[in-house]
């Protein structure tokens, strides 16, 4: 179990990264202007936990939280979007217990860049007046165990977890340099792998190890996202009315320059036809631009070649 979340679970008393909600109700506007309030308040002191069905002295509440525990996490995103303009959706809503007790715990991470209210967190009192939880442009941070608007030092401790980050990764590379075996070479990767038929790529030896790098191979569908009529399409855009190509001209560009065998430009499914790459696309462009009898000059070797072989 995180231990965060085994603390939660044992603590006593709410604290900086620490929330306890006796009750909450998903229909009530008040309860959820107050969620999105310590959601955000939490993500941007580091994370932490909010428990609910738990009293402020750490004892279960005895409220009914089945209907929080059946909660949509897609809707928490949707509420804390509508507040700050941030799909965020690094959390999770777990289903825990306490002294016999059924509760509910959403484990909030931390974000990187400190979400603003963009919306005021408004919500409806009696005799019809408003109650507002935050206001438009404001930044939350945990305070001891309350969510309260930011104050100067809780940036500079943004500044300074981010940086210590920073740092960690930085000094982390430095001692895989240092620590090299003499012979090795070092190299800078992509966390994704993408086949090329390139002199200038570089070389990987897939293993089995687990404790090696984890690297994962790029989908097809996402490096080689277009078919024929959608390059044809993609180029056309960029081509005067009299210049445009045809799948004729593509064919015949796919010949004359082995765009086919060329994984760069080109994969081969094996139940589908050919798949493209937006780097096709652009050279295409490219070659119109220094040459714009490019595609007419093409047609004319491809012709003179099927002639060739009749």
């Amino acid at each position: 179990m995180d231990k965060l979340l085994e603390k939660a679970l044992k603590a006593k008393r709410e604290s900086k990264h620490i929330e306890f909600k006796e009750c909450f109700n998903p229909s009530s506007g008040q309860d959820w202007c107050e969620i999105v309030k310590d959601i955000v308040a939490i993500a941007n002191s580091g994370g932490g936990v909010i428990v609910f069905g738990v009293q402020n002295n750490g004892n279960p509440s005895g409220y009914d939280i089945s209907q929080v525990i059946a909660l949509d996490t897609a809707t928490i995103t949707d509420k804390v979007f509508r507040y700050t303009g941030v799909q965020f959706s690094d959390f999770e809503l777990l289903e825990s217990s306490k002294s016999g007790n059924i509760i509910a715990v959403l484990r909030v991470f931390y974000i990187n860049i400190p979400m603003i209210f963009t919306h005021p967190g408004t919500y409806p009192v009696q005799a019809g007046k408003q109650q507002t939880a935050f206001g438009r442009g404001t930044v939350y941070f945990r305070h001891g165990a309350k969510s309260e608007p930011a104050t100067r030092e809780d940036l500079r401790l943004v500044i300074e977890r981010n940086l210590e980050e920073v740092r960690k990764n930085w000094i982390k590379g430095v001692r895989k340099v240092v620590e090299a075996p003499k012979g090795y070479q070092v190299h800078v990767l992509p966390p994704e792998i993408v086949t090329s038929d390139s002199p200038k790529a570089t070389p990987i030896r897939l293993v089995d190890d687990p404790s090696a790098p984890a690297y994962y191979k790029l989908s097809p569908d996402v490096s080689h996202p277009f078919r024929q009529k959608d390059v044809i399409a993609e180029v056309n855009k960029k081509l005067p009315l009299e210049c445009q190509i045809n799948q004729f001209d593509m064919r015949a560009v796919r010949t004359v320059y082995g765009i086919d065998k060329n994984y760069t430009y080109t994969y081969h499914p094996k139940y589908s036809s050919p798949q493209y790459t937006q780097s096709l696309i652009d050279w295409l462009i490219e070659q119109f631009a220094e040459n714009n009898k490019i595609f007419y000059e093409t047609r004319l070797i491809f012709s003179e070649l099927k002639q060739r072989k009749l």
